[in-house]
């Protein structure tokens, strides 16, 4: 049996993705509970039989809204694959652009949505979450192991673990905290400050 909101792949022809990119800033900006399908559809210069015919209802919709949205967050941080210099070079750019893409507020604003609508969409949001770990944690790992076996850093007995440290420094104050506040509370510090302090915590416990 199929869990409820899940759907199986399907091709991204260009109307499909028009309905997906307008669906999404709908259920941003309006939640689950109000957003209409008609609107969408005229948003995205399609008809409303030709919506339903690629997604069966709004609760089909969501769900590839949510894993349109995991696909594109994965793919941005995939690029950081290639990153170039010594352990504190890679690291800082890692360390920047998670924090880049941790503060959006559009990023925020898909997180606050899966977690509102968990308990309707579970098997959906503990995807959405899965994934995103795994494309983040991911490329650090990487980074981490090839820099230990270099020699620029300790060995690393669980990666995972060291990696968790050095994210856990960067997602409390560009992510947590205004995600909590609902972006009442500013962080003190810039984004380039809390990379670095992050960057310097990180190489003081695990630098050579």
């Amino acid at each position: 049996m199929q869990a409820h909101g899940v759907l199986p792949a399907l091709p991204l022809d260009p109307k499909r993705k028009a309905i997906l990119r307008h669906a999404r800033k709908t259920f941003v900006r309006e939640g689950y509970a109000a957003t209409r399908i008609e609107p969408i559809a005229r948003e995205a210069g399609v008809s409303t039989a030709t919506l339903y015919a690629l997604f069966e209802g709004k609760a089909q919709l969501f769900a590839a809204v949510i894993r349109d949205a995991a696909e594109d967050f994965a793919l941005q941080m995939a690029r950081l694959g290639a990153i170039e210099g010594d352990a504190r070079q890679q690291l800082t750019s890692f360390a920047a652009a998670y924090a880049e893409f941790m503060s959006d507020p559009f990023v925020r604003s898909v997180f606050r949505l899966v977690m509102a609508e968990r308990p309707r969409f579970q098997d959906v949001a503990i995807r959405f979450f899965e994934d995103g770990r795994k494309a983040f944690g991911a490329t650090l790992i990487t980074i981490l192991i090839a820099q230990s076996k270099a020699g620029a850093l300790k060995p690393i007995d669980h990666p995972s673990w060291a990696a968790g440290n050095l994210m856990g420094m960067i997602e409390h104050p560009v992510f947590f905290v205004p995600l909590v506040t609902g972006d009442e509370v500013k962080v003190r510090r810039t984004i380039t400050e809390i990379v670095e302090d992050a960057v310097a915590t990180f190489l003081a416990r695990y630098g050579t």
